[in-house]
């Protein structure tokens, strides 16, 4: 780790958390993965060799333990003071969803950690008790990732890229663009369906419940809600968010 050579506590934190990678790392890990491989479905251009640098940097300074490994291999966990970090994480998602606003540019783009955020974030309760599943199709990923299944049941949500075999209830075609800016909260599903950005088929009861279960990354949500209550933003005075907030509104009603 390279060293600020200054004894302020903020200099000091900044050594340990601030190279590239670490606080992603640690993102996923407040968002519960723990698996080595589920870590790298959350960090996917990074390579397995610098997580597990990474890995060991943040388990030696006491924020990540090592469990005893099992079947599907290494896990990790937040330690009492890796724990601490969940609200930097999060005030960090909120202002940078509020005053870095992204572009959304291609390089930015991933169909990979976008649909791995989707499977863990989705409400599975917000659809019938039955197994759904939900066929995404992108027209403009590469190659072998243009087709995505979540299957979701009470019990939760898996993701496939290969066809589970069930019968599909809802489809959604779309551009990766579209679908991560509704995900991202830039957008509701609703005005990418009127702007033709984002197709929707299903029966009706399930399409009505669709923009419910997928409601929005947690980060962005916390930041669309910190925007919502901020009247003097410039985002919040374009009526972006209020005419967002207001159809949220209505399919909840």
């Amino acid at each position: 780790m390279n060293s600020y050579g200054q004894f302020c506590p903020v200099a000091k934190a900044c050594e340990l958390l601030c190279e590239r990678w670490t606080m992603l790392v640690v993102r996923e890990l407040v968002c519960d993965s723990r698996h080595f491989n589920d870590l790298r479905r959350g960090v996917p251009r990074m390579s397995p060799a610098l997580l597990t640098r990474r890995l060991r940097q943040l388990e030696r300074n006491g924020i990540v333990r090592r469990l005893a490994q099992g079947r599907r291999g290494s896990a990790y966990e937040l330690t009492h003071a890796g724990l601490e970090l969940r609200p930097l994480v999060e005030s960090m998602g909120v202002w940078g969803h509020r005053c870095v606003r992204s572009d959304l540019r291609r390089r930015d783009l991933d169909a990979d950690l976008l649909m791995w955020d989707i499977r863990r974030s989705v409400q599975a309760g917000k659809f019938p008790a039955r197994r759904v599943v939900v066929e995404f199709a992108f027209r403009d990923a590469p190659s072998g990732m243009g087709r995505w299944w979540l299957v979701s049941t009470e019990g939760g949500t898996d993701l496939c890229l290969q066809d589970p075999g069930y019968e599909v209830d809802v489809i959604v075609r779309s551009s990766v663009h579209a679908l991560t800016a509704v995900w991202m909260r830039e957008c509701s599903l609703q005005q990418a369906q009127r702007n033709g950005a984002i197709e929707v088929l299903g029966p009706r009861e399930l399409l009505q419940r669709l923009p419910v279960w997928l409601g929005g990354s947690s980060i962005a949500t916390m930041g669309a809600e910190s925007l919502a209550r901020d009247p003097a933003h410039p985002i919040r005075r374009s009526g972006l968010v209020a005419a967002a907030a207001a159809e949220r509104a209505r399919i909840s009603a």
